[in-house]
């Protein structure tokens, strides 16, 4: 890790494609990154580029039409989980000044006849700009599949073994947001394109974002900026993979600030695929990660109790 980045960089290569020597490595830095900052870098992850260029292009097409157009893909009562979700609806969960954000959200297209599927809504497709969530579909199964893979060495470094999470992220509940920051036109009411917060599910995978904003929170309670190198993700513990640690795995507190007021014209568009496992997922502490230095932090509850008390949490859900 050199001396001016934010969080430590690792290659997925080196555990999909290496040898014994370069997985276990990959294992080490992954679990050291996760432990210490919750945040890593990662290069070779097997996402197109061509991919996330089309997605952007289509977002970027996507929010730019008129507001009438957008909120005829706004779905009541889906709380944002599908479709598209107005300015100002979302809010920190320690917050209650909404965040300078309108975004997009696709989710899991069941495939193979499990009944799982009735738990999880259509998505929603873009007539005016059909290749936006066309394209949505295919980057989703690209960011689970390099999900997976980062799932699988986490298994490995709390020695569950490599397919610990495999039966649980099968058709999991994840979402993959397109999110827009729009100009900033007036003084905000002490707003910022996005509060402090954490990320409820396992683990998150976002692509370089079209302007600067992302700060992480350090332990020593420093804000540091994040900034990525070309094709690299940036991905980071969520909530649920922390309970189920009981804190070993670190979910960092992060944000996305205002831009100096000389921008405040350029918006911002961010990609983030939030990696769910399936709703009935127990998310019980691991005995493993309980001892007399490390007792018992969370109380037992399921992977979709979690996500619905999170959901009324920052305002989506009633």
């Amino acid at each position: 890790m050199s001396n001016n980045r934010a969080i430590p960089l690792v290659d997925l290569n080196q555990f999909v494609h290496g040898d014994e020597v370069s997985r276990n490595q990959f294992v080490k830095d992954l679990g050291y990154a996760f432990e210490h900052i919750g945040f890593v870098g990662v290069v070779n992850h097997g996402i197109s580029k061509e991919l996330v260029s089309g997605f952007y292009a289509g977002a970027k097409a996507f929010f730019s039409q008129a507001l009438e157009v957008k909120t005829k893909y706004e779905v009541p009562g889906l709380a944002g989980q599908r479709g598209y979700t107005s300015f100002g609806k979302e809010h920190a969960k320690q917050s209650r000044v909404a965040d300078l954000k309108e975004f997009y959200q696709i989710g899991q297209k069941v495939l193979d006849g499990d009944p799982i599927k009735s738990e999880y809504p259509d998505n929603v497709y873009v007539e005016e700009t059909p290749e936006f969530t066309v394209l949505g579909d295919q980057l989703y199964k690209s960011f689970e599949n390099s999900g997976a893979h980062l799932l699988r060495a986490i298994s490995i470094h709390l020695q569950l073994g490599e397919n610990y999470f495999v039966d649980k992220i099968h058709n999991g509940n994840s979402i993959l947001r397109a999110i827009h920051y729009p100009p900033i036109i007036q003084e905000p009411d002490s707003a910022i394109r996005s509060e402090q917060h954490e990320d409820i599910n396992l683990i998150t995978l976002l692509v370089g974002a079209s302007a600067g904003g992302l700060q992480v929170l350090t332990m020593d309670n420093q804000w540091l900026d994040v900034v990525l190198g070309e094709e690299e993700i940036v991905v980071n513990v969520g909530d649920m993979l922390q309970r189920l640690t009981n804190n070993k795995l670190k979910s960092t507190t992060h944000r996305v600030v205002n831009p100096p007021k000389h921008q405040w014209h350029v918006p911002r568009l961010s990609i983030p695929f939030f990696l769910h496992p399936r709703s009935e997922m127990d998310l019980t502490c691991l005995e493993s990660c309980v001892d007399e230095k490390h007792p018992l932090q969370y109380e037992p509850i399921t992977a979709g109790e979690y996500l619905n008390e999170r959901l009324r949490e920052i305002g989506l859900k009633k």
